[in-house]
C-alpha cells in the first residue's frame, strides 16, 4: 500500500499489483525525505527526474506538492503501465515515462533536470556507486539542483565529490549530492 503523505492529494492510498518488482520507499522514510526538502526547494518551480521509478511512489508525492514536470524511467513496463494509469486516476497532469534501461538512458538523457531522485534495486549495489559520476560527468543535473539516491546502510558515498549529506530513517538511506556552495 503506498499512501501519499501531502499536499492536495494528502491521504490517498494507491495499491500497486504485487506482481510488480518493487520495493517502495516506506511512509516513515519517506515522510523524512520531504520533510528535508520542504526546506530546500520549491515544488511547483521543480522538474523532477525520478529514475527506477518502480511504482512512482516519490513522484506521486512530489505531484501532490504542485510539481508539474516529473519525468519516470523504468526497465520494466508494467511499473510504467502503472505509473501511467494511477497518474491518470489522480487526476495529476505532466508525467512523461520513459522504458529504458537506467544507465543506458543516462549516458544518452538530454535534458536537464533541478531534482534526481534515483532508487535502484538494493541488489544490484556494484552500479550504484557510479550513479553519482554518471549524473555530473553528463550535466543532466540544472544548476543549484539536487541528486538524491536511496540505498541501504551497506552502501557509502562518503568518497564521492559532490556527496552534500547522507540522512538515514530506519533501513533506508537517502544521500544528497549537489553543487557545494565554496565560502
Amino acid at each position: 500500500m503506498i499512501r501519499i503523505i501531502s499536499g492536495t492529494r494528502k491521504g490517498r492510498q494507491i495499491t500497486a499489483p504485487s506482481s510488480l518488482p518493487v520495493r517502495p520507499t516506506t511512509d516513515f522514510a519517506k515522510e523524512g525525505l520531504f520533510n528535508v526538502l520542504v526546506n530546500r526547494v520549491d515544488f511547483e518551480e521543480l522538474k523532477v527526474l525520478d529514475l527506477f521509478a518502480g511504482t512512482g511512489n516519490i513522484s506521486y508525492e512530489f505531484a501532490s506538492r504542485g510539481c508539474k514536470d516529473i519525468t519516470c524511467v523504468d526497465n520494466d513496463s508494467r511499473c510504467l503501465k502503472f505509473i501511467m494509469e494511477t497518474s491518470i486516476k489522480l487526476e495529476f497532469p505532466k508525467f512523461k515515462t520513459i522504458r529504458a534501461d537506467v544507465f543506458t538512458f543516462l549516458k544518452s538523457a538530454k535534458g536537464n533536470w533541478n531534482l534526481i531522485f534515483v532508487d535502484p534495486p538494493y541488489e544490484d549495489v556494484d552500479k550504484t556507486g557510479t550513479i553519482p559520476a554518471l549524473i555530473f560527468e553528463k550535466g543532466i543535473l540544472a544548476k543549484g539542483g539536487l541528486l538524491i539516491i536511496e540505498h541501504p546502510e551497506r552502501i557509502h558515498f562518503t568518497d564521492r565529490t559532490h556527496l552534500i549529506e547522507t540522512r538515514k530513517y530506519g533501513k533506508v538511506n537517502f544521500s544528497f549530492f549537489g553543487e557545494k556552495e565554496e565560502n
